[in-house]
């Protein structure tokens, strides 16, 4: 790599915005009017909006009505959760709320909240060695509590930190099937493999824009058409569920960086998805020979892994050691979700999949985006055995 050009390997934190999206992006930033008005600068503002919204919901297979646009990924999520939460409990709905374990801190998060103030009952779903949320496991957990007892359930379409890829359709059709509404985070796994709402039998789905080159500040949350949900906020109802002066500009950069990871049936581009299997499968090559005794956790590499993701534990090291050695190497990555950054804390993921905290400790993820090089695939594989041998020097204490 170029003296002073450092290797960005965390795209699952945040993904750089591409030049024409960035360029979509600051044009829209100079549209004048709210899309709320009804003068001529209103409109025009609304005409941009609703083009958004409809390009961006033909390409994740949901109508027009059934896309609200939210602040990003943690509001949706929020908005799902306790807004399904509410509408079901006024409807007659039992107390509890049905979460896979090693979920996004968002979830986990406004989960607890109901369960701590809103008299929420909260269940985990456990998950395997893998990070996989089997179809047995949830239905023994509906069985367990009781399917008229619960109000929603939630669980990722691929997990942000292991990239284990969920069976979607299957765990939404059991939980169609005992009237429960399910709520898929889609958050990681937009862009990088088929997400389709109409297909995947949710009640409800999050998205986040700056996961695929979009700005941050920008997300979605899907809204089945006979799905209600109490919104957050109040004071204007610009959209089903949510108050607020609505984004523009923010909805065409979401449009446009869909646009380049997806083809026009919502599906994945081939090339760029080809193209990160082979970074990938060159970062894991390189970091077992960097480090035998490192190991790759979640699911097999193929259908049931994200494709930009590789995560690794190397015993005897501290995560948080391997992140500050490498990034002193000029390499960026993490040891989890960057929603917990500068939080030292083992990845209650792994230790869900049933890791020791000690081997847990020890975990670092490489996230691979549609701008990733073999450069600085490269420039993680030599630097990686200096920092793996002072981080084992320096211990777990």
């Amino acid at each position: 790599m170029r003296a002073g050009v450092r290797a960005y390997l965390d795209h699952a934190a945040t993904s750089p915005m591409p030049e024409h999206v960035l360029h979509a992006y600051t044009e829209a930033l100079r549209t004048v009017g709210n899309p709320a008005s009804t003068h001529g600068h209103g409109q025009h503002a609304s005409q941009l909006l609703e083009a958004s919204r409809d390009r961006i919901a033909h390409l994740v297979g949901c109508d027009h009505a059934e896309l609200i646009f939210t602040a990003g990924g943690t509001e949706s999520i929020n908005l799902a959760l306790k807004g399904l939460y509410w509408s079901r409990r006024r409807a007659g709905a039992g107390p509890v709320v049905l979460v896979a374990e090693g979920e996004h801190h968002a979830t986990m998060e406004a989960a607890e909240w109901l369960r701590d103030t809103q008299g929420a009952q909260l269940v985990g779903v456990p998950i395997d060695a893998s990070g996989r949320l089997s179809v047995e496991a949830l239905e023994t957990a509906i069985a367990s509590a009781g399917a008229d007892r619960v109000a929603v359930l939630s669980f990722l379409w691929a997990n942000n930190e292991v990239g284990t890829v969920q069976p979607v359709q299957e765990l939404c059709r059991i939980a169609a099937a005992h009237g429960i509404p399910a709520h898929v985070d889609a958050v990681s796994a937009l862009g990088q493999v088929p997400v389709d709402f109409a297909e995947s039998g949710a009640a409800a789905l999050s998205l986040s824009a700056h996961k695929v080159g979009g700005p941050v500040g920008v997300g979605a949350l899907i809204l089945g058409r006979r799905v209600t949900a109490d919104p957050l906020m109040h004071g204007g109802s610009q959209q089903r569920s949510r108050s607020g002066t609505q984004d523009v500009a923010g909805a065409v950069a979401f449009a446009a960086a869909l646009e380049s990871v997806l083809d026009e049936h919502g599906q994945p581009r081939q090339s760029g998805i080809a193209r990160l299997e082979l970074l990938r499968d060159r970062l894991i090559a390189g970091v077992r020979a960097a480090d035998p005794a490192s190991v790759l956790r979640g699911a097999p590499v193929g259908p049931q892994r994200l494709p930009g993701n590789a995560h690794f534990t190397f015993p005897g090291c501290q995560g948080d050691s391997l992140v500050f050695l490498l990034d002193a190497a000029g390499v960026s990555v993490s040891v989890g979700s960057a929603c917990q950054a500068g939080v030292a804390e083992i990845s209650h993921v792994l230790l869900a999949m049933g890791l020791e905290p000690e081997v847990a400790a020890g975990a670092l993820r490489f996230t691979l985006g549609h701008s990733t090089s073999e450069a600085e695939v490269d420039a993680l594989i030599r630097a990686l055995p200096e920092a793996v041998r002072s981080a084992r020097a320096a211990g777990l204490s």
